[in-house]
């Protein structure tokens, strides 16, 4: 049987300290020491594992009440689906809302909020948005601090595929005009009178045997190329990064074209399903990509639909484009210039708000977190690389170690384990961009039996120049996460 038990917890300051704006600068002194002791069979005989847990950094009067082991602790932001909640074991993990006052999260989860640093407190290792976008999120200050940040990618492609369907037809037959004049004749008492004379007003045209442009071919942009061509639609694509993933699931008779341009050229429609990234084109970004130079482009009666990011298109060259012809712009986003233009239809961002969708999201998320939490394995991540693991071996304790992306750091971290005199059983080295992840299984168990303490280890690696944080994936859960801020050693 495995055993687990945790020293108890002596502290004195005040909480006040720890819920300054600048949470990580004022735990600044060491106050505790819990030890985490899980015990191993190997080699000759049972051998004693400890991990430090909350012994280094914390200036937090009452942590006692807070930092209980047994559990990780979820902190969520929003209203997250209960059946995406569901995802974790009631045994290992404790959710909490945005509420709770306690800042001792493991991990957060959340939907549109607006995340601010000072909200992520030292104990979270990882942040997780039930969604595809992370405009919401700090991604490149957490990618600087060692959190790794996930998403939902497909997890709302279909909701999304739907009402871009619903947007052609909207865009196509004047549907919206054609009820809200229904309303205006009923009020007056003749709808029944005047209807078979005024449906002539709001004449449209079948999707049928149409163009249609796909700007991005990702889980939402190939699902719509799918279907749209099942209506008998014509389909033209463009994505410069095209997976095989997404290219599997695109129709035979699509068209793929080198530029955006040549996509909308000849297009009845175009569906723009790209990300949003900070920076005009030339800048690297995709900021009003949709500028005068591709709306130039565009057939004078063209459907654009936008379900992608308003911030996508140049408003004001939107605007010139709907005065200028019979084209439409249908948009699941604000716009402050053609809110009101009678060939623009605005929807209040609908795309991925069913139930089925929000379900799904949130399920991924939680999967993703576990798997982060539990085996370390990384998927899914918008900052860190991917990461696939294979099992644990029987008896062995994971470690994992962020550090910044520069050479000679592997070289480093397993001179540690070296000079701790433990086995590497195996190891895996992934970087993305400036940041690198290690995951290494040793061998902690002795001839003689004897306990392994991994503490100073633990302590020696986070420390290293370079190194933002590690984590030891054994014994008591939430335990051994340590962090290096600026200098200071946190666990």
């Amino acid at each position: 049987p495995l055993i687990i038990m945790a020293s108890s917890i002596s502290l004195s300051a005040t909480i006040a300290a720890a819920r300054s704006t600048a949470r990580l600068a004022s735990r600044s002194s060491t106050y505790a020491a819990t030890l985490a002791v899980r015990h191993l069979t190997g080699g000759a005989g049972p051998a004693k594992v400890s991990v430090d847990h909350y012994a280094s950094g914390w200036k937090i009067d009452d942590i006692a009440d807070w930092s209980k082991h047994g559990k990780y602790h979820i902190q969520t932001f929003n209203k997250i689906s209960d059946k995406g909640l569901k995802q974790f074991p009631d045994d290992l993990y404790e959710i909490k809302p945005s509420e709770w006052d306690a800042f001792n999260a493991h991990a957060i989860l959340l939907r549109s909020h607006k995340l601010q640093e000072s909200e992520v407190d030292v104990s979270v290792r990882a942040i997780a948005r039930c969604g595809a976008g992370t405009n919401n999120v700090p991604v490149a200050r957490m990618t600087e601090v060692g959190i790794p940040v996930f998403n939902t990618p497909g997890a709302n492609a279909n909701a999304v595929k739907e009402l871009i369907l619903c947007g052609m037809l909207l865009g196509s037959r004047r549907v919206v005009d054609g009820i809200n004049h229904m309303k205006e004749l009923g009020e007056k008492g003749q709808a029944r009178e005047r209807v078979e004379k005024d449906k002539a007003m709001f004449g449209g045209r079948e999707l049928k045997g149409k163009t249609l442009a796909v700007v991005g071919l990702g889980h939402i942009g190939a699902s719509t190329a799918r279907d749209s061509a099942a209506l008998g639609m014509d389909i033209v694509g463009y994505d410069p990064g095209l997976s095989i993933e997404s290219a599997l699931k695109l129709p035979r008779e699509i068209t793929l074209v080198d530029s955006i341009a040549s996509a909308v050229a000849n297009a009845d429609y175009i569906s723009l399903n790209i990300p949003y990234i900070k920076g005009t084109p030339d800048e690297g970004g995709t900021h009003g990509i949709i500028g005068k130079d591709v709306i130039s482009h565009l057939k004078s009666d063209a459907v654009i639909l936008n379900f992608a990011r308003g911030e996508l298109v140049d408003s004001d060259a939107m605007k010139g484009f709907l005065d200028s012809g019979d084209g439409r712009y249908v948009c699941d986003f604000p716009d402050d210039i053609v809110w009101d233009h009678e060939n623009a239809i605005l929807l209040p961002h609908l795309g991925a708000s069913t139930e089925e969708a929000e379900d799904q999201a949130a399920a991924m998320a939680a999967n993703t977190i576990r798997d982060y939490i539990e085996t370390g394995t990384i998927k899914n991540s918008v900052n860190f690389p991917e990461t696939s693991l294979p099992d644990r071996p029987e008896n062995a304790i994971r470690m994992t170690v962020v550090n910044k992306n520069v050479p000679g750091m592997l070289a480093h971290i397993t001179e540690a384990f070296a000079k701790a005199e433990l086995n590497i059983i195996q190891q895996v080295n992934h970087s993305r961009g400036d940041v690198a992840y290690n995951v290494l299984d040793i061998d902690p168990t002795s001839d003689g039996g004897e306990g392994v303490c991994l503490k100073d280890l633990q302590r020696e690696l986070t420390m290293l120049e370079g190194v933002l944080s590690s984590r030891i994936l054994f014994g008591t859960p939430g335990a051994g996460y340590a962090r290096n801020i600026d200098g200071q050693y946190f666990i």
